[in-house]
Parts: C-alpha cells; structure tokens; sequence
C-alpha cells in the first residue's frame, strides 16, 4: 500500500485561493513551525515570534493570490514576510531582547556526567545564540536563513529580495563575525588593569 500523497505547496496555494480552509490548515501546519523559529532566531522573544507568525499567516490569508511562483519558492515568499515584520518590530521595540534561559532546551533525566556535559553543550549553544543575536539585522537575518532554517542561497535571496552575491558576502561576513565574537567569549576574562608590580 502506498502512503497517501502530500500535496505541494504550489498545489495547496491553489486550493487556498479557490477558499479551501483545509489547505490553509496544511500550510500552517507545514511553515508555522519555521517561520516562528525564524523570528525567535532574529529577535530573541518568543512573543515577536508569535506575533510574526501570525502576521505572516495573515498576510497569506488575505493575499494568496499574490504569491508569484516565478519570482521564488513560497518559503521565500513567507519567511520574506516574516523578515518584512521583525524587523519592523526590532526597530519599533529594542535592537536587541534577550532570549529567555533554557529556551528550546531540554533536560532528561541522567546522569551527573550526562548533566554536565549537557550543561556544557548548554552554555555553547548560549553563547552562539548571544553571537547570533548580538550580529547587526541584515548579517542577523541570512544566518537564520540560510544557516539555521536551512534555505538555499537562492530562497535566502528571494527573501531578502537581495542579488545572490549579496547573501554570499553577508554570509561571509556574518561568520567571520561570529567567529570573532565566539572566540573573545572563550578568551578569559582580563578582570582589573593588572600593573606591573601585581596591584591594579
């Protein structure tokens, strides 16, 4: 027995259009998930986040029909909303707000060197979310794309409705600053100006 055909987005769309609640149910259901990770990923609050992912689910709502095919695939097309939204929100808000302890991290139940070491992978995985959310928008936002959501080049241009070169050095760009900002966090803490002698 064969398993039941998934229908395409470009298929689910169409059905949208023609007003079939189910396939808007689909579409949520498929994208809600990334496009609310995205806006966590840019702004650092779960609460931005679920506001995007409805504003965006909004936006498909009431213009489905304006969703052109040839000018990108329709992740493109929604995590460009998204983008569009947090940063309106960023600039209207804060640039930065901190993303809350323990936030898409689970605990289980072993043993004090499986705690240890989950605490260790813990705090790193901190540290590059920090990293991540310390990084001016526009490199901020093709690292969520491209790296943690996973978008070709292609789909993070069409998103950012930006030339593929351009994500290709922002990209470039956006690791070596994140390098950078990793390894200072690594590096000790100088403390007090120490002067020679050993008094501050």
């Amino acid at each position: 027995m064969t398993a039941p055909h998934a229908p395409t987005d470009d298929e689910l769309l169409r059905r949208l259009a023609e007003g079939d609640e189910d396939a808007f149910d689909a579409l949520f259901r498929r994208w809600r998930g990334p496009i609310f990770r995205f806006g966590l990923r840019m702004s650092g609050s779960p609460a931005v986040a679920e506001d995007v992912t409805q504003e965006v689910f909004m936006a498909l709502i009431t213009g489905a029909g304006r969703y052109d095919p040839g000018r990108g695939s329709l992740p493109s097309y929604l995590f460009g909303i998204a983008r569009n939204q947090t940063l309106r929100r960023i600039e209207k808000e804060r640039p930065y707000v901190p993303m809350p302890e323990g936030e898409d991290e689970a605990w289980g139940a072993a043993g004090a060197a499986d705690v240890l070491e989950e605490l260790a992978r813990s705090e790193r995985v901190e540290r590059v979310r920090e990293a991540v959310l310390s990084l001016p928008p526009r490199y901020r936002e093709v690292v969520a794309l491209a790296e943690l959501q996973r978008l070709s080049y292609q789909e993070t241009a069409a998103a950012l409705g930006c030339a593929l070169g351009t994500v290709r050095s922002r990209l470039h760009r956006a690791r070596a600053l994140l390098l950078q900002k990793l390894v200072e966090s690594d590096a000790p803490s100088a403390g007090a100006d120490v002067r020679p002698g050993g008094r501050p």
